[in-house]
This record gives structure tokens, C-alpha cells and sequence, in this order.
């Protein structure tokens, strides 16, 4: 989203400020943080203290903060509603048949408003537990007005719809880019412009081709392109032309059959340094201290946010303790490769997470839902949710900007950030959000990815043929899901 277009965003916002969030029955002023854990209980009218409360589940307190947030800046709001707030983490598979035990038993305590993730989402917008999600429209949104106004990342829009009704938006958007190394680029390159690193890597091709050459190239001067094959393979799932399960039967799309081949030609050519995401050797790679350094990472703004930034510095501890005695440490961002970074839009276009906050379609306080669903998911003035979030003032402690789902959010906000020496990283992710394809989830993903990742990998350390790999994923998926 170029910087021009934020005056006229905001001239505009003027203009379509009830377009841009806000349900019928509500004002759209403000935002703010901390978990409402109200332990009242609710009698058949929902009523409570003469309070009505409204039950929030999630798995994690990332929503619950907001809706707090939300309270305090809504006097009137809080005086109304309690909000009574159920986490759950998704450890061990524990969430879902929480929340659907939660779901199916209904009355008092039933979820009136719940969060789903990126990797079980749609069962609940457009799977087995869809029945019970509450079209927008039913909560006083003006949903299709608003996702106009807002211009809200389309991906987000598809992945949260259910036969034409939007049930589920993101405050997010995980639109994906190439996040690379700005010292590796000038070795290599002789620049670190992101226009430059674009064209190495075949930015916008939909195609491999450039990239495998650019990687070619690095390793001619002694560098990886990516830490392992981890790193492109969420652009390879969510660019396929579909998903793991069409009409009840388990489908290998081409490009994702095609990620056996590519993560062979990354690690026989000695391409990246064979690591795997989330684990020690992946973060060293963040670091600078992996067998090799390598150019970047694919991912989202939170990538960049909660896992590169966090492991680019050093830890130091302050002098001070916690509450519990803990010592208190803080990251010493002048060494190691924070601030050594830049983007640049990716060769094919993909999302990676996110998060869809729904309603129960059997609630009884749906007014006060929609009010806060509205708030959090399609307000695009700067009382709203998004715009905190996008500009680092939700939480002046936490000071940290995020890419949210709003275009036109992002065009009235300022994305520089010192991890990117300075770079408005809303310039290659606004771009990544529109390349970004929401129809080719399921709702098996998160077991069948995991599945499949396994026999990859085994297949690329030579432990088994490409044949054996597909055909024991196919039976893995059989003995668990009983889908063939």
C-alpha cells in the first residue's frame, strides 16, 4: 500500500467512518488490554448482577486482552456485559474438543464467542461444527458494507464464509513475504534493496525457477538461501490449486506432490542447512549461527514479531526479579543480526496462520457480540482495534506493529520497524495478502500436514524411495482418518 494513499485513506475514513466498523446499535471509539475472568453465572435470560455476560472461549488470552481493551474504553459496554473467559491451549489437542463438548451441550455456560486458528478453522466456518456459527449479519454487522470499507484481505473473507454468509473474520492478515538477511544480500548481491533481492528470487513468477537459481548463486559464495525446507513449504501448500480432501477422498495436489522434489533439490545441492522449524538449529540460523548463514525465512508479520526478532539479539538479565523470583531478562538488540533485516515480496503467494473469532449462532447476547466482533475484525478508523494493533499503541509496554486484515488500516499506518532498519514492512505485505489463496484449506490440515512433513523428510535423507514416502503417507492418512 504506497505511503500516497494515506491521506487519501483518511480523507475517505471521514467520510465512511460508520462504513468502516461499528454495528448498528454501536459506537466505534476505542480499544485496550487485560483477561476478564468473571465468574458469574448466567440465568436463562443471560442476565447476571443485572449484568448480561457473555461467554468468551480462545487459546490464548490474545482476544481476551482485546475485549478488555475494548471495556475500558467502553464505559457503557462494561457496564452492560460481563465477560466471563475460557482458555483453553491448543497443547495437546486439548481446544477443540473442549470447545466442542462446550459447543454441543449448549445452555448458560455455551460459548457465546470463540476463536479458531489458521489450522482448524474451517471446520468450524465451513466443517462439521459450522452449524453452530452465527452469520455477521445476525449480530447487527453490516458485513458486506464494512468488508468493503475496510477493504479486508479477501483470503480471510473465504476461509471465514459459509454458503455466502461471513461467519468468521481475522484481525490479522498472514499474507507471506521473503524476510532475508540485508549483510547476506550485499555479500551476494552487492545490495540489500528489496527491489534487487526481488528480482534474484523470482518475485511474483508463481514459479521456483529464479528462486533455485538465486540459490545456486549464494552457494557459489557460501551461503544458504533458507535454513531447511520447512521455510518454503507454507508458500507451497497454500499456493496450490487445492486441498488436501476433495469429495471425501485425500488429494495430492501437484505443487504440493512437487514439494518432495524441491525439498530433495535443497538438500542434495546443499541449498539450506537442514533444519527443521521451531527447533534449535532453525532459530541458530536466525542468529547468524548456523552451519552456513543463510539469505532469509518465508512468513508472515508475526514471524517477524514473535519468533525472528526474539531470537536475533541476545538475552541479558536486568538485575531485577519477577513476582516469583524469576530474574527478569531483556533482549540486547545492539548485537547479533537484529536490525540486519529487510522484505521483499515472495515468488508465489501464500498466508500462514491467523486467527477467526466467531459466534454462536444460539447466544443470547448477540448485540453485545456483534459489538465486539465489529470492533475487532472491520473497525478501520483509529478508535478500532486493527489501527492499535497495526501501530503499536494496543499495549504502550508491548509496542509492537503487526499486519492486520484491513487495507485500508494499513494505508493509514506506519509500518517502519528498527528490526527492518527501519523498512515499512506494510509495503510487501500489503502485497502479500492480495496473492494470498484462502480456498484450498481443509479442516484435516494440521494432521495431514504433519503427516506428510514426516515422510518428506524421510524421503530427502534417503531412508525411503518418493514411491514408499506417498505410499505410506496415503496409509498414515487411512489408519488416522480413515480417509483414502
Amino acid at each position: 500500500m504506497k505511503k500516497a494513499l494515506s491521506f487519501i485513506s483518511a480523507l475517505a475514513l471521514l467520510a465512511t467512518a460508520t462504513a468502516c466498523g461499528g454495528t448498528k446499535d454501536s459506537s466505534n471509539q476505542g480499544t485496550d488490554a487485560g483477561t476478564s475472568k468473571s465468574e458469574s453465572k448466567k440465568d436463562d435470560g443471560g442476565k447476571s448482577d443485572g449484568k448480561q455476560t457473555i461467554n468468551l472461549w480462545s487459546f490464548t488470552d490474545e482476544v481476551p486482552k482485546m475485549v478488555d481493551k475494548y471495556k475500558s474504553l467502553h464505559p457503557e459496554f462494561a457496564d452492560k456485559y460481563d465477560v466471563k473467559v475460557t482458555i483453553v491451549p491448543t497443547t495437546d489437542g486439548a481446544y477443540q474438543p473442549a470447545l466442542d463438548k462446550a459447543l454441543t451441550g449448549g445452555g448458560a455456560d455455551a460459548p457465546d464467542m470463540y476463536c479458531a486458528e489458521a489450522a482448524f478453522v474451517l471446520k468450524y466456518t465451513q466443517g462439521e461444527m459450522s452449524s453452530y456459527a452465527a452469520p455477521y449479519k445476525d449480530l447487527g454487522i453490516d458485513v458486506d458494507n464494512e468488508i468493503k470499507a475496510a477493504d479486508i484481505a479477501q483470503y480471510t473473507v473465504d476461509i471465514g464464509s459459509n454458503n455466502g454468509n461471513v461467519v468468521g473474520l481475522g484481525y490479522q492478515a498472514t499474507g507471506g513475504a521473503f524476510i532475508y538477511r540485508r549483510s547476506v544480500a550485499k555479500a551476494a548481491f552487492g545490495s540489500d534493496d528489496p527491489k534487487v533481492v526481488e528480482e534474484k528470487i523470482g518475485a511474483g513468477s508463481n514459479s521456483w525457477d529464479k528462486f533455485f537459481e538465486c540459490a545456486e548463486e549464494l552457494k557459489g559464495k557460501g551461503y544458504g538461501i533458507v535454513s531447511g525446507d520447512g521455510d518454503i513449504w507454507h508458500a507451497v501448500e497454500n499456493s496450490s490449486d487445492t486441498g488436501w480432501v476433495v469429495d471425501g477422498k485425500l488429494n495430492i495436489d501437484p505443487k504440493r506432490e512437487a514439494f518432495l522434489d524441491l525439498s530433495k533439490k535443497l538438500k542434495d545441492n546443499g541449498y539450506h542447512n537442514d533444519t527443521e522449524d521451531w527447533q534449535d538449529a532453525w532459530f541458530a540460523d536466525m542468529k547468524g549461527e548456523g552451519a552456513k548463514e543463510v539469505l532469509g525465512f518465508f512468513g508472515p508479520a508475526w514471524l517477524i514479531n514473535y519468533t525472528l526478532s526474539q531470537n536475533c539479539g541476545s538475552w541479558k538479565e536486568t538485575g531485577e526479579k519477577d513476582a516469583d523470583g524469576n530474574a527478569i531478562k531483556e533482549l540486547d538488540t545492539s548485537i547479533g543480526t537484529y536490525g540486519d533485516w529487510a522484505v521483499c515480496q515472495p515468488p508465489i503467494g501464500f498466508f500462514w496462520g491467523g486467527t477467526w473469532v466467531l459466534a454462536n449462532k444460539d447466544s443470547k447476547v448477540k448485540e453485545g457480540v456483534g459489538e465486539i466482533i465489529d470492533w475487532i475484525t472491520l473497525n478501520c478508523t483509529q478508535d478500532g482495534l486493527q489501527y492499535m494493533w497495526a501501530n503499536g499503541t494496543f499495549d504502550p509496554a508491548n509496542p509492537t506493529k503487526d499486519c492486520v486484515a484491513s487495507g485500508t488500516v494499513l494505508g493509514m499506518s506506519d509500518g517502519k520497524v528498527d528490526f527492518l532498519g527501519g523498512q515499512n514492512m506494510f509495503d510487501a505485505f500489503v502485497a502479500g495478502n492480495k496473492l494470498a489463496n484462502g480456498k484450498n484449506l481443509t479442516p484435516y490440515d494440521e494432521t495431514i500436514n504433519q503427516k506428510w512433513r514426516g515422510q518428506v523428510r524421510q524421503y530427502t535423507a534417503g531412508n525411503k524411495s518418493r514411491e514408499d514416502a506417498l505410499k505410506d503417507f496415503k496409509q498414515e492418512v487411512a489408519d488416522e482418518l480413515d480417509i483414502h
